[in-house]
């Protein structure tokens, strides 16, 4: 698979499978997000208790990372996920018998999404290390840029239909949710070949190897770590419902909107980077786009107009994106196969330390110091966050093509 043609990894069958199963189950984890998000704050109307919904997934999935990370090194990769999307759907349909019972709690819905985060510890290893598995080192930027697409496009639809549907109520929300994770597991059954390296690859004692492996590569650790401290200081998705309600004076429908809204850029970003990668100078315009990123934060916790803040968050998510694909590309072409789990997992720690407890930061800020106010010290914090690491990490700002290395 050489051709120049983006849409030539469409050929690829396990590929097409892979994405359409990533896409259905993302885009229940959207909707889900948004009825979650709106139950909560409508059961509590707290920001701390927005802040826990992170917290509570986060937690599991810090503790199960780098086991999860040898389980994928160790286990069929298909498997996992498969296992994973299954779990996902009978914790989805917990939340749909919870919405039509008289029983109206915050505890049972986060004693749930412990189980999301649990899972979430298996599937992030087993996933990101499965796609230099399924298409070829040349194709691997621009299968990254189209797996982000997938991503991002459920992240657009999924809040937007959240939203729109919750009106009906939040048992709908969690029905649908349901059923799209049914159609993700169908998918991924129907991907042919197996996904496990040699049992002796990975052992259990290893499993602080891929801790190591990542120390030793600076542009690993930098690349990785400037994500984790950004989206930390910077992110603001779990104050929307806040922000939403309270500021923006909307309601369901446009929360789903302003959730939409980063898919939205990032989207049409990720389909321009298909079929238009990166070639030179990659570091910079990762530090540049992470630099963005804080900014648009600032401007967004400043807005009072839902448009203006619409379109402040595509363009955040936009610059996002390029900064994903070039973060996501260079942790996995230095990285060697038989390290890809738990390399993989360890990134998943900083990625979910960056969201789930970036969410519970947010929401404990706001509760010190006020919406606004969290969001804009957030966005300040995201910029200092850019200039020590361009300091510290000479390596990861210098780095130029984004080729796999020769492996010895």
């Amino acid at each position: 698979m050489t051709d120049s043609d983006g849409w030539s990894l469409f050929r690829n069958r396990n590929f097409t499978v892979f994405l359409a199963a990533r896409f259905c189950a993302s885009l229940s984890t959207m909707m889900i997000g948004v009825a979650v998000g709106w139950q909560v704050y409508s059961i509590t109307h707290s920001a701390f208790a927005l802040g826990m919904v992170g917290l509570v997934q986060f937690l599991p999935a810090l503790a199960l990372a780098l086991p999860g990370g040898i389980v994928a090194d160790k286990v069929d990769r298909r498997v996992i996920v498969l296992t994973v999307f299954a779990v996902d759907f009978i914790a989805a349909s917990g939340l749909l018998v919870l919405s039509l019972s008289p029983f109206h709690s915050v505890y049972p819905i986060f004693a749930i999404l412990i189980f999301v985060g649990s899972g979430r510890a298996f599937l992030s290893p087993a996933s990101q290390s499965f796609l230099p598995f399924i298409v070829s080192s040349d194709e691997f930027p621009r299968a990254v840029a189209w797996n982000s697409t997938a991503f991002q496009c459920a992240i657009i639809a999924g809040p937007a239909l959240g939203g729109f549907i919750y009106a009906a109520g939040p048992g709908w929300v969690y029905g649908s949710a349901t059923f799209l994770l049914l159609c993700a597991v169908v998918f991924i059954s129907m991907m042919k070949g197996h996904w496990k390296l040699h049992s002796s690859a990975a052992k259990w004692k290893d499993v602080f190897t891929g801790v190591t492996f990542v120390f030793r590569r600076k542009i690993i650790l930098g690349a990785i770590s400037l994500d984790l401290f950004a989206v930390l200081f910077g992110g603001a998705t779990a104050l929307l419902p806040v922000f939403a309600k309270e500021i923006l004076h909307t309601g369901p429908w446009g929360l789903g909107l302003l959730r939409s809204a980063p898919a939205v850029g990032a989207a049409l970003t990720a389909l321009w980077l298909a079929h238009h990668p990166l070639e030179r100078n990659t570091g910079r315009k990762m530090f540049f786009c992470v630099a963005a990123f804080g900014l648009s934060t600032i401007v967004f916790a400043l807005s009072k107009q839902f448009w203006l803040s619409a379109v402040v968050l595509m363009l955040l998510g936009g610059v996002d994106m390029i900064s994903v694909v070039i973060r996501q590309t260079l942790v996995q072409i230095s990285t060697p196969d038989e390290m890809r789990g738990r390399v993989s997992a360890v990134n998943s720690i900083f990625i979910g330390a960056s969201n789930e407890l970036g969410e519970f930061e947010s929401g404990v800020t706001a509760a010190w110091f006020g919406t606004v106010t969290a969001t804009v010290i957030g966005g300040i914090g995201t910029l200092v966050v850019v200039g020590l690491w361009a300091l510290i990490f000479p390596e990861l700002r210098k780095a130029d093509r984004l080729k796999k290395e020769p492996q010895s």
